[in-house]
């Protein structure tokens, strides 16, 4: 039987469209055949399989990869902050930075701002996601958090997920200033989080390794930031400082190579969530939309 196709509402285009997922094949033998979940649990999971497919892509060598992955994907070269011959590896470009004219940050003093590219879930009210990316999967907000007074304090907060894909930018910001702290890691496996993995396991995004981090605003009380682990994700990186004051749109850390997600977690009635990512994710669809972007309106 054929797969079905993974479509989105693509923000910049007003379209539905359908997601062209890098590494398809592989992904549905791994998560969709027998023998490939036998591979999965024996080695695609484990940090030594992604440690392995980073290396590779630190390589001097892998730098004539990025050539075609540009061409492939149609990413555009004119966005970036350096040129494409200044990379020395295909981790370089993957995790380049962008001309900041490229990602223009929200304008507005209560505007709450997208915090990475890709594809993007909302959840007004955390406590009623009774049907996660499959019918009857209830989002667990206190394995999420991995702290039982953490998960009392957003159980009914508003919630955000962005998805990166390998083909986005994978640079993350802050969608909203605040004073961060140190960010806390929570180990675990290292899972795709494509949507052809989450379908099969959505509690991919509180089993992984990921790191949270709580950050203080005045305006909007507190919210929570949670950079997820992945499969083939070298490291994540943090560049932020903790004890700082950061303002929206400011850069807090990078994705090495692989897709990943943020996750931003907002105090009950904080928040507003834009309408086409409520539309969108009531209907159980992803909306394409860059860094910087509308998410909301602080309230």
């Amino acid at each position: 039987m054929a797969a079905s196709p993974i479509q989105f509402y693509n923000r910049l285009t007003q379209q539905l469209e359908t997601e062209a997922v890098y590494g398809e094949g592989p992904l549905r033998f791994v998560y969709e055949n027998t023998l490939g979940q036998m591979a999965l649990h024996a080695l695609v999971k484990r940090a030594v399989f992604s440690s392995w497919y980073g290396s590779q892509m630190n390589a001097a060598a892998s730098v004539k990869k990025v050539a075609p992955f540009i061409e492939k994907f149609g990413v555009d070269a004119s966005e970036f902050a350096e040129s494409v011959e200044s990379f020395g590896s295909f981790n370089e470009f993957f995790y380049r930075k962008l001309k900041p004219e490229a990602r223009p940050i929200v304008a507005g003093e209560k505007a709450v701002a997208l915090p990475a590219d890709g594809r993007h879930l909302v959840f007004p009210d955390v406590s009623q996601c009774t049907d996660f990316m499959v019918k009857g999967v209830r989002f667990d907000i206190a394995k999420l958090v991995g702290d039982s007074g953490l998960a009392q304090r957003y159980r009914k907060g508003s919630m955000l997920i962005s998805r990166l894909c390998p083909t986005d930018y994978h640079r993350f910001h802050l969608p909203w200033g605040g004073i961060a702290e140190s960010p806390r890691l929570m180990n675990g496996p290292l899972y795709s989080v494509s949507p052809i993995a989450l379908m099969k396991r959505p509690s991919i995004f509180w089993e992984n390794k990921r790191y949270l981090t709580r950050l203080r605003s005045q305006e909007i009380g507190e919210f929570v930031f949670i950079e997820v682990g992945a499969t083939c994700v070298g490291s994540v990186v943090h560049t932020s400082t903790p004890g700082q004051f950061y303002k929206k749109g400011d850069e807090k850390g990078y994705f090495r190579f692989g897709g990943s997600s943020v996750i931003t977690i907002f105090e009950p009635g904080h928040v507003k969530f834009a309408d086409d990512l409520l539309e969108h994710s009531a209907a159980g669809r992803e909306v394409y939309a860059r860094m910087g972007d509308l998410a909301g309106w602080a309230s």
